[in-house]
């Protein structure tokens, strides 16, 4: 069973999902972030890869990627870091990045060496739905990989039940049209969308992201879906710490309430 599933099964509320960028803020840092929030009880991790022209991101985590990049971080040295990694790593990860480095790569070698390292699924979030079901789709699942779809409030009502049947693990519910980036709460239209979208009684489960930095959102967030997946605060306090994932992460959990 794929980690993804195994997650969503055995424990479906309050989950917490983790991003970071790999190669920031130090190169050498990713599998030991990687083990530290494991330890940590982080439930699911997805781990940037650097791009140079992130639209979907807000300025943290464009800094970020600029950051990994100057030091170096490509896919290739991204893969060479999550060697070993399920030696002692069992929770689901997730690489998240956009089209390009992925197809310059090559997407079924990606793919394999997904499968290699133990990557459970991919987010692609410029990846259009239809070249997914078209081109992509059945060379993910012949190695084991879920791609993970997004959806905003502007996502019509048939795209996503199209996503619902034709994706696995979850939906990646964004919770705004906006970049990604930290907000104090969710406001009454954002909570419509939850509450429109929790009434399709989608066969997949949800996990909220973009904005999530606090217990008010991040409850909001639980309370519409299986967890949030939290991002910018995360990247922005590992930064502070100067890369002490241990330190950042239990500052977090504290912020969150957990």
């Amino acid at each position: 069973m794929n980690r993804i599933d195994r997650l969503f099964s055995s424990r479906p509320e309050r989950l917490l999902s983790i991003y970071f960028c790999a190669g920031a803020p130090t190169l050498d840092g990713t599998a030991d972030v990687i083990r530290t929030l494991a330890r940590e009880g982080v439930d699911m991790i997805e781990i940037g890869i650097p791009f140079s022209d992130p639209i979907a991101d807000g300025p943290v985590i464009q800094g970020a990627a600029s950051q990994a990049l100057r030091n170096g971080m490509t896919v290739e040295r991204l893969f060479s870091q999550l060697e070993g990694i399920r030696k002692d790593v069992d929770i689901p990860l997730i690489l998240m990045g956009y089209l390009n480095p992925v197809a310059h790569y090559g997407f079924e070698a990606f793919c394999k060496r997904c499968q290699e390292v133990g990557v459970d699924g991919l987010i692609l979030p410029d990846l259009p739905f239809k070249d997914y079901l078209e081109s992509y789709k059945d060379v993910a699942e012949r190695y084991g990989l879920h791609t993970i779809m997004l959806i905003t409030p502007e996502t019509s009502e048939e795209r996503v039940r199209l996503i619902d049947a034709h994706t696995a693990g979850f939906i990646y519910m964004v919770s705004s049209a906006a970049t990604t980036g930290a907000q104090q709460d969710f406001d009454a239209q954002k909570q419509a969308y939850f509450q429109k979208i929790d009434a399709m009684h989608l066969r997949l489960p949800r996990m909220v992201g973009f904005g999530i930095s606090n217990k008010q959102t991040f409850d909001a967030a639980c309370a519409a879906a299986a967890g949030g997946i939290i991002g910018s605060r995360f990247v922005t306090l590992l930064d502070q710490h100067a890369g002490d994932a241990r330190a950042a992460i239990r500052q977090l959990k504290a912020d969150i309430g957990l």
